[in-house]
């Protein structure tokens, strides 16, 4: 959408680039759009992202791909998981250190597609399968088709590492 922005507050006086298509607005003034791309900038947080998104898009609720590629983001901030509509999301190129972080992701009902190649966290052992694992419904990661094969894998990687976790018993109950 705009280049080389540091903070998403940025976005509120930078123009969007010309794609494709003429990009449709309200009588608001706001955008009619249901993609936003922020890639190829330096932001290393989402701080007033919903709020900005709020103020640039006329319907912020119906946002389904957000790319993120090729920022500085070091996790995946809570705020991307409030877009319910969410079916792709770009997050390549980033600074993601903790594999556990893909967990944020599980509560997106519609997510299909994600990146996240090129983040530190692509080279944790079992990640691809750490990845399919947690997010079962996602038919597209890295750029690359889930199969079958892909899906038997990961639940015997399941098997074989994630350890089941115990019942917790209540001590003096009658």
């Amino acid at each position: 959408m705009v280049e080389f922005q540091a903070s998403v507050t940025d976005l509120l006086s930078e123009e969007p680039r010309r794609g494709l298509r003429p990009l449709r607005h309200s009588r608001s003034g706001k955008s009619m759009t249901q993609s936003l791309w922020l890639n190829n900038n330096v932001l290393n947080d989402l701080r007033d992202f919903s709020h900005v998104v709020s103020q640039l898009l006329e319907h912020p609720e119906n946002l389904a791909w957000i790319d993120l590629s090729f920022n500085d983001l070091t996790s995946i901030d809570p705020v991307l998981t409030t877009f319910f509509n969410l079916s792709v999301l770009y997050l390549h190129g980033n600074s993601i250190q903790h594999l556990a972080e893909v967990n944020k992701l599980a509560v997106l009902p519609r997510l299909r597609s994600l990146t996240l190649h090129g983040n530190p966290i692509e080279e944790e052992k079992g990640y691809r399968q750490y990845v399919l694992c947690t997010l079962p419904r996602i038919t597209t990661f890295d750029f690359s088709g889930v199969t079958k094969a892909d899906r038997t894998t990961a639940e015997v990687w399941k098997r074989m590492n994630v350890k089941p976790k115990k019942a917790r018993v209540k001590h003096g109950a009658p």
